[in-house]
């Protein structure tokens, strides 16, 4: 509850607002870590689809360089010509003729049926294989908005671990600025006692003597660093001249 404990500027960063409709830093560093984790993926599934492209070309390498066609043709003539006409003559020509053949035998061949035959992945098959990729990709963006439902869920059915867990809450803070508070005092006194440098003393000599300037050059809150505006407040002490915003002071 904002009226129960007001939340400071540099602790606004550190919680999640479910109401609010932009992704918030803890949500970021979360979606980060999850996208991280999907790069492993992206680079097997670019190894594989490289593999397969490399794969390919040198079988397509191999179909279009390594055919071979044989053809062969042969011709075979055989005719015995007995002469005469006695009664051996005949006798030959009854038993030897059938000897006589003639024939021709062409033959065409070729190695293709022992070559790859490659087939190359179309874009719209590639499509198919990133968008579960894609798709995990979305999915990590869009989680960061069912994860606010968790604790509204949690609340609804453990109300008083929810009123534990406010509790918890609002002692932690409590002791958070506490403890800032001692740290943000001990880092001022000692920047108090550095002597100011050389560009420091130039723009306050410079705000001084032209005042329009102090549009253009402005101071930051000494605590926070945020820019001066109106209801920033100056350190009463003359010799401090230390600038706060108003949250802080």
């Amino acid at each position: 509850k904002q009226t129960l404990l007001p939340l400071l500027r540099e602790e606004t960063s550190s919680f999640i607002f479910p109401c609010h409709p932009a992704m918030q830093r803890p949500e970021r560093q979360h979606m980060v870590l999850e996208l991280l984790r999907c790069i492993p993926l992206l680079l097997f599934l670019l190894f594989v689809c490289g593999l397969d492209h490399l794969i390919f070309s040198i079988l397509s390498i191999i179909q279009h360089h390594s055919f071979v066609e044989y053809s062969y043709q042969a011709s075979h003539h055989l005719s015995v010509n007995v002469m005469g006409t006695s009664l051996m003559a005949q006798l030959l020509r009854t038993t030897i003729g059938v000897l006589n053949t003639s024939f021709d035998s062409e033959v065409e061949t070729s190695n293709l049926a022992c070559l790859p035959q490659p087939s190359e992945m179309t874009r719209q098959q590639y499509l198919d294989t990133c968008l579960p990729l894609g798709a995990l990709a979305l999915l990590c963006l869009a989680q960061v908005y069912p994860f606010r439902l968790r604790r509204a869920i949690a609340a609804f059915y453990f109300p008083k671990r929810e009123k534990t867990r406010v509790l918890f809450l609002y002692n932690k803070l409590l002791r958070q600025r506490k403890n800032f508070l001692h740290l943000q005092r001990g880092r001022i006194a000692r920047q108090a006692r550095q002597p100011p440098g050389l560009g420091t003393s130039l723009l306050e000599w410079c705000r001084r003597r032209w005042p329009w300037l102090r549009r253009c050059l402005r101071r930051s809150c000494t605590l926070c660093g945020t820019l001066e505006t109106p209801r920033h407040r100056p350190c009463p002490n003359p010799d401090c001249g230390a600038l706060y915003c108003e949250p802080c002071w």
